[in-house]
């Protein structure tokens, strides 16, 4: 049958594009230049003086600090997810018995339980533990929240393992461990990558649990800290744009060397 082409698509299509070209056209061109004249000509007008001003703000202030904040607990939290996760994946994957199939049921139940309706009990179990105002109060919730999506994904990688090759391994007198590290990670690594990815754009962007779990400088968090550019009657738009642009610049970095990854995980490919 001859296929039809989609003309609403195609006109809904440079629609499209404006809606999600505009905002990083005002945010990019905003950050270079000055308060006055992003007030003046407004956001869509091409400012008349191009300057760094903005971003020499933002760097010689507190914001670096918050932004290594961030990378700090983005990789902790990805780090302790797959510590947790992976194990039990593997045992998931590999166990035989009902049990690990209704422990596979229990640990798939998080994904239906939002982080924001436990936030009351989160908090007193975080405050009684003495963890308040520490990156592990941001840490220990993110990566509990995310073990069950990395045991979905992750075990789909481990179960498209031939059980010929964990046979070969037994036969080798391979260990347990042995077969995890050698056979099962190597052989997931695309889905590994695929949820590390995922669990470290979720953490970078968090905002919830570090505007609720930590008060301090000296633990406050990126998202929180592009707070401090809105005043009770003023905000400093341009300096908040630069604030922005830098933060989003080491996620951008991140998906150019990753997407292979990101993509070969996604479509449940090897990735090599």
């Amino acid at each position: 049958m001859k296929q039809r082409p989609n003309v609403l698509a195609g006109a809904l299509t440079p629609i499209w594009l404006l809606f999600m070209i505009i905002p990083v056209y005002v945010v990019t061109i905003g950050s270079f230049a000055t308060p006055q004249s992003f007030r003046q000509g407004g956001p869509l007008s091409w400012p008349a003086v191009l300057t760094l001003d903005n971003y020499q703000t933002i760097l010689t202030g507190k914001f670096p600090g918050y932004m290594l904040n961030t990378l700090v607990i983005a990789l902790l939290t990805v780090g302790l997810n797959l510590l947790l996760a992976l194990p039990a994946t593997y045992a998931v994957v590999r166990g035989r018995s009902n049990g690990t199939r209704r422990i596979f049921r229990v640990i798939l139940l998080g994904l239906a339980i939002p982080s924001q309706t436990v936030l009351i009990p989160l908090f007193w179990i975080i405050r009684s533990l003495g963890l308040y105002d520490s990156i592990w109060a941001i840490v220990l919730p993110q990566a509990a929240f995310g073990v069950p999506m990395t045991v979905l994904i992750v075990s789909s990688g481990m179960r498209s393992i031939v059980n010929e090759l964990y046979d070969a391994m037994i036969v080798d007198g391979a260990s347990v461990t042995q077969r995890f590290f050698r056979l099962a990670l190597p052989l997931s690594k695309s889905p590994i990558a695929t949820v590390s990815i995922f669990h470290f754009l979720g953490a970078w962007n968090s905002f919830l649990f570090p505007l609720i779990f930590t008060h301090s400088p000296g633990t406050t968090v990126m998202t929180v800290g592009l707070y401090n550019f809105i005043g009770a009657y003023d905000v400093d738009y341009t300096a908040l744009f630069a604030a922005v642009i830098l933060s989003a610049t080491p996620l951008l970095l991140m998906y150019l060397f990753a997407r292979r990854w990101l993509l070969a995980g996604l479509m449940g490919m090897s990735g090599r």
